[in-house]
This record gives C-alpha cells, structure tokens and sequence, in this order.
C-alpha cells in the first residue's frame, strides 16, 4: 500500500505545518481507522521520510476499540483478552487501548533534523500534550517512572489522561501520542494500562470538559507547532 493510495482512504483532510526543517504534512481522520491500515501506512511513511522521498507527518485519528502491546508487555496485565482484538504495536510500553473518543496523534518526524535525542523527542511529546491540555485550562503532569501524562485529582488520587508509546528507526519516529477526550473508560478494565495498576485512568469529558473533537484538533496542532516549529 503506497502512501498516495493510502492517504485517499485514510485522511479527510490533509494540510502543512512550516518549520525550520521543511514542512509536515498534517493528516486528519474523522472516521474510525483500522490498526493494522495504521501500521502499515507509518511502517511506509517512516521509510520513505528517511530515504527523502517524503515530508514529515503528524496524522491525528482514533480506532475502533482494541488492545494494543508494546515491545515491554507482560501476558498477565491483558485481563480480558477475548474482550477487544489484540495488536502487537512494536512500539516501546506495555499495554494500552485505543478506541473511539481517544485522539491519537501519530508523528512521523525525522530526528537527524532534530539532534538524535530521543529523550528530548519523549519530553517534547509530554510537552505536546500538557499545553494541549492547558488549551482547556487542565493542569496534566509528568510524573517519575510513570510513562503518559497525570491529572491530579487530590485526596492521594491520580489519573492518567494520555499515553505515549515511541518507535524510532533510523532516526524516524512512528507511534505518537494518544488523548482521552471521551472514551468509554470501562474498556480499559481489560488491561493494566501500562503496567500501573495503582491509578486509574480519566478523560476531558469525565473531567467536565466537553469539548468537541474539532476542538481538540486545533489545541492539538496549535501546541505541535509550539513545541516542535519554534
């Protein structure tokens, strides 16, 4: 599946991003996307980024509820594995979920432009996510050994409300980022979302911030460019 053939079937709306580098493809998806039809078009895009052939990509799209297990999963934190389909994702983590009302944000961007760092890359996509949420005026946090981005909620209690799993090949980014605007987060009582099973897990609209998916959108690309097109 090349990318033009894909990019008919996969994204309702495609722009470009400027930056000191060239310019990013912006990719939008307002259907739901298959995960495997996901895979393969970052699997393209992130070898054809490298070998010049194409832009940078920043593709924001959700999926239909499933499980997907990082390079780090362990068989015992599915709980309920014939609940969802279950992917195995590459990417560095455990196990998340993914399914409608979460925004995900995958980013294809190629690193030799951007200092080899992927620690850097990683605190960028924090950064990406907390001042998305400062859009809508949420306090998220890093916390310590704890991969994902953590809303306090007070009295000791502590609730992720994004994750973020990372691939890297030569020097290529894939995977990304993934929001909870307003997922049915009973699904995610299948897994022990990232291995943390001391927390739980909340969204923008459990919160009592009911935004659209539009909205989200704008924060979403209005904080990318803030982050990582300085």
């Amino acid at each position: 599946m090349s990318d033009h053939t894909s990019s008919n079937d996969l994204f309702s709306s495609q722009s470009s991003v400027k930056t000191s580098y060239g310019a990013i493809e912006w990719c939008v998806s307002d259907h739901l996307i298959d995960y495997d039809k996901s895979l393969e078009f970052m699997e393209n895009r992130a070898a054809a980024i490298h070998a010049g052939q194409e832009q940078e990509c920043v593709w924001l799209l959700e999926h239909p509820p499933l499980y997907t297990a990082g390079t780090s999963a362990k068989r015992e934190d599915l709980l309920t594995p014939d609940r969802f389909p279950v992917y195995d994702a590459g990417r560095g983590g455990q196990y998340t979920y993914h399914g409608p009302g979460q925004r995900v944000g995958y980013s294809m961007l190629d690193l030799n432009h951007r200092g080899k760092d992927v620690r850097k890359y990683v605190a960028d996509l924090e950064e990406w996510i907390i001042q998305t949420l400062a859009s809508f005026n949420i306090r998220g946090e890093r916390r310590e050994g704890r991969v994902g981005i953590w809303i306090d909620r007070g009295h000791g209690r502590e609730d992720k409300i994004a994750a973020i799993g990372v691939r890297v090949r030569k020097w290529v980014t894939f995977h990304g980022i993934a929001i909870n605007l307003d997922p049915d987060l009973d699904h995610f009582e299948g897994i022990v979302p990232c291995g943390i099973s001391d927390h739980g897990v909340t969204s923008l609209h459990d919160l009592g911030i009911a935004v659209s998916t539009e909205d989200l959108d704008v924060a979403m690309q209005n904080a990318f460019r803030k982050v990582f097109c300085p």
